[in-house]
């Protein structure tokens, strides 16, 4: 019987894609003369996907979504314990949430008690109360202010009601924004707990705008602060008087004409650095009798920042919104930003008296030459110093600095009296350095600090996390003697204190979770800290314990098999855990750690309570099966495979690679994937293999292999996708090389771009959401951190390019579909305008499918089943 040898990818000719099947029975001649004729009865018969009209797949969609909208959003979040004092009384905490209550469509307040004692052999469901009575908390007709919907861009909010809320323990106040205004109610702390909804009381406001990013003193509850009109304000709760702390916006029409604001993040600090705020209150009253309360602010001038016109989202209005955008070039993006102190004066009867502007004492840029970004800001727990954590803007060196607050001077304008203040600083007042990282990868900003009391004025301890030290992100104790400085009005290296002890806490090749809102919670007392991390392996995530006093035994409190994310109470006797894997929905469980206050370390996790209960999968709803294999590059990579719900013996079947591949996202993890990417499973419903491959670049596996993108994105990420194609094709006969579609967007629709133009032959079609085109048109933040200045890079950023390569791509019709939101403001429909100008430019075919409401995130229902409909009617046409 003929054969023919096995062809791989790798050797395929350049030029069109050509079915695989029909190269291996019409291309003989290119073959060696002892290459085997196939005959055709060896060749395996393919799969084909039921044709459906458009309404057809709209049902279809339908179908699915109602599964989804059942339980999207719905499992509690934005954890707060509270101990009970009552020794008398049947319940130990109170829990404090957010969550989606049965019936409701959007997010509420909500609590819980955990009794003391429980029935081992039943299992205790609590029940969610609501902590508000009947309260709306989402705007009439859904209907976001500007900044409000901005924000939830760059946060990526999909829920609507309370999204966030400020809590102050001793006073049991609660803070939130809701229905484009600010409300606050009372539970807890001195003033009792409730036992009933309550109503929130409104904050009433003289400002007009949007008030934004609330806070609530922590020195003194009955004040608060916010934003609005992009400069930063101060309210009494108790007597409603407003402040207006600080100048800096004019309230202008004219963008370009204002570019300053306080206090707040800028887009790219916010979109790339995960820092949504621009102040913070001290912590503690000052020594003063608690009638001076301070705040720290960042101030920006963005008047360097090129002006972008996004159409507004009032399509009607024939008027385009007008953004600060810093596009990566050769010019600084933006003025470096200040950091300033405001200070008010509070009489006993919580009125404000005055307030005073403080800035540095020398400019910023003198102090810090160098530094492009303010990554990370605070307070000690004492207010006895400011914190930043400060970037350069290549984003290779990093430095942990203290302020303290002598070294803020009043603002003037009078030269003599800004001489005298710089001359009452006292001597040896100055920034310190207390740790600085450098790499030639790049740094991850990440969110552990943890500073301890000072017991002695020369010396600050400290936890952290490192990832440039070993590749992998570990937590460290720190301790810095806080060494004076000589000459530090000229050289900011005077700052650098040097390292008395830096103890290593956790090691290995594993990581630490510290980025995007990762915690650890400390326990002074027992000198324990609680961290989450990927020891076990990097597809689950687990919650620890380690001695930070004397590092060794390494404790896991969380079951394997799950990925949890946790949150644990301030007594540190409960963690909550909200886990799943890729068979089980989402649980959100309680446990209680038991066992002899001798051994905090060695505590044993007790099921305690339950919050909520895995819903059901849907009827068609088959896991995806996770592999791994070896890649070419040395690392071992991770995949899931959803198989077709309708397997026939020897078919193979049309084949979907799904793909993010970019930094900071992992895909391919024991989590259930039956919420966000529910339409994998309604593609294996309808016949397609589905394949997401986590290459290098992905997260969670080391700086190392995230940083093999360094100075080349879009250059090394579809070799290991093509890599883990070829491996499923091996180990599942079912799969079709011959009609394989690649997907994706954002970062994957980058991707999907790049596979048609290097691997033609391999991929027949793609589609393409929301693609980065040309990489001198998206940000600084991101761009100079993965690729460098163009200037010093010119040839990654051509070659990584997709709108530069266009002549590559395939010259048949209806192999490449592009989708994009017409309102995108992080990646600016710019990108598919220069794309589809090349394409026509070079006579190249493709599709293009607007969403003219829609900005980065697809947000509109009617759009998402729209995008999900096109997907499923292009594939069915043409793979």
């Amino acid at each position: 019987m003929h054969r023919v040898k096995r062809v791989k990818l790798e050797d395929e000719t350049e030029g069109s894609w050509k079915s695989y099947s029909a190269f291996r029975m019409t291309a003989v001649d290119e073959l060696s003369d002892s290459t085997e004729v196939v005959e055709m009865e060896d060749v395996p018969s393919q799969f084909f996907v039921e044709k459906h009209s458009w309404d057809g797949l709209r049902n279809i969609i339908h179908s699915s979504r109602k599964y989804t909208g059942m339980v999207i959003n719905k499992a509690p979040h934005d954890f707060q314990f509270v101990q009970r004092q009552d020794e008398s009384g049947p319940y130990s905490h109170r829990l404090y949430y957010l969550g989606m209550p049965y019936g409701s469509r959007e997010n509420s307040l909500l609590y819980s008690e955990i009794p003391k004692k429980i029935r081992k052999e039943a299992l205790l469901v609590l029940s969610w109360k609501q902590m508000l009575d009947h309260f709306q908390a989402t705007p009439h007709h859904g209907v976001y202010s500007r900044e409000e919907e901005l924000l939830r861009e760059r946060k990526r909010l999909g829920v609507f009601g309370i999204t966030s809320y400020d809590y102050h323990a001793e006073s049991g106040l609660f803070l939130f924004q809701a229905s484009n205004s600010l409300f606050y109610c009372r539970d807890g702390g001195h003033n009792g707990f409730i036992a009933s909804p309550m109503k929130p009381v409104e904050i009433k406001t003289q400002c007009s705008g949007t008030r934004m990013d609330p806070k609530i003193s922590p020195g003194d509850p009955t004040f608060m602060a916010f934003i609005n009109g992009n400069d930063l304000w101060v309210a009494s709760i108790e007597t409603g008087e407003e402040r207006r702390l600080t100048y800096c916006h004019k309230g202008l029409n004219n963008v370009k004409e204002d570019p300053k604001s306080a206090g707040i993040a800028t887009f790219v600090i916010q979109e790339e650095f995960d820092r949504f705020t621009g102040y913070w209150w001290s912590p503690a009253a000052p020594e003063d009798g608690g009638k001076t309360l301070q705040l720290l602010y960042e101030e920006v001038d963005e008047s360097e920042v090129e002006l972008i016109h996004v159409p507004s989202p009032a399509l009607e209005e024939r008027k385009a919104d007008v953004y600060r955008y810093p596009r990566t070039g050769p010019l600084s993006p933006s003025s470096p930003p200040q950091m300033a102190v405001d200070e008010q004066g509070c009489s006993l009867d919580k009125c404000i008296v005055s307030t005073q502007d403080k800035e540095l004492v020398l400019p910023f840029t003198t102090l810090f030459p160098g530094v492009e970004y303010i990554a990370r800001a605070g307070w000690t727990k004492d207010g006895k110093y400011a914190w930043a954590v400060l970037l350069d803007r290549s984003q290779q060196r990093l430095q942990l600095v203290l302020l303290p607050p002598a070294l803020f001077i009043p603002v003037t304008q009078d030269q003599a009296q800004r001489e005298e203040s710089v001359e009452a600083v006292p001597e040896g007042v100055h920034p310190f350095i207390i740790y600085e990282e450098i790499t030639d990868i790049w740094i991850n900003v990440h969110d552990i600090f943890y500073p301890f009391i000072q017991t002695n004025d020369d010396e600050i301890t400290f936890l952290w996390v490192n990832e440039s030290k070993t590749g992998f992100c570990h937590l460290y104790k720190v301790t810095t003697l806080l060494q004076q400085g000589f000459y530090w009005l000229f050289l900011s290296e005077d700052f650098k204190c040097p390292i008395k002890e830096e103890v290593t806490l956790t090691s290995g090749e594993w990581e630490v979770l510290a980025r995007h809102g990762s915690k650890i919670w400390v326990n002074e007392a027992t000198q324990l800290v609680y961290f989450q991390g990927t020891r076990d392996t990097p597809l689950e995530h687990h919650l620890y314990t380690v001695s930070y006093d004397s590092p060794g035994d390494m404790v896991r409190l969380t079951k394997p098999g799950f990925s949890h994310s946790c949150s644990v109470s301030q007594n540190f006797d409960m963690f909550v855990s909200h886990y799943s894997n890729v068979s089980t929905p989402p649980c959100v469980h309680i446990y209680k750690l038991m066992g002899p206050e001798s051994d905090p370390l060695h505590k044993e996790p007790e099921f305690w309570a339950s919050m909520m209960e895995a819903t059901g999968r849907p009827g068609d709803y088959i896991p995806p099966e996770i592999f791994t294999f070896p890649g070419n590059s040395g690392f071992h990579l991770y995949g899931m495979l959803y198989k077709p719900h309708n397997l026939v013996p020897g078919r193979k079947h049309p084949t979907i690679l799904f793909v993010y591949g970019g930094p900071q996202v992992q895909l391919v993890n024991n989590t259930y994937k039956g919420v966000k990417y529910l339409r994998l499973n309604t593609l294996a419903s309808l016949g397609y293999a589905v394949v997401v491959i986590d290459g290098r670049g992905s997260c969670q596996r080391g700086l190392k292999f995230e940083g093999a993108l360094k100075n080349k994105m879009g250059q090394v990420e579809i070799e290991d996708q093509v890599e883990g194609l070829q491996y499923v094709a091996e180990k599942y006969t079912f799969v079709d090389l011959s009609r394989v579609a690649i997907h994706g967007w954002s970062y994957g629709g980058f991707l999907s771009l790049m596979g048609l133009v290097h691997r033609p032959n391999v991929f027949k079609v793609a589609i393409a959401g929301a693609p980065v085109t040309v990489w001198m048109a998206y940000d600084t933040g991101y761009t100079e951190r993965y690729m460098d200045l163009p200037e010093n890079n010119q040839q990654g950023y051509e070659a990584g390019s997709v709108a530069l390569h266009v002549d590559k791509l395939p010259s048949e019709p209806n192999r490449l579909l592009i989708l994009h939101g017409f309102l995108d403001e992080n990646v600016h429909f710019f990108h598919t305008n220069f794309l589809v100008s090349q394409l026509i430019r070079a006579g190249k075919p493709y599709q293009l499918q607007i969403y003219p409401n829609e900005r980065h995130s697809i947000r509109c229902p009617e759009s998402g089943e729209h995008y999900e409909i096109m997907l499923l009617h292009f594939l069915q046409q043409y793979l």
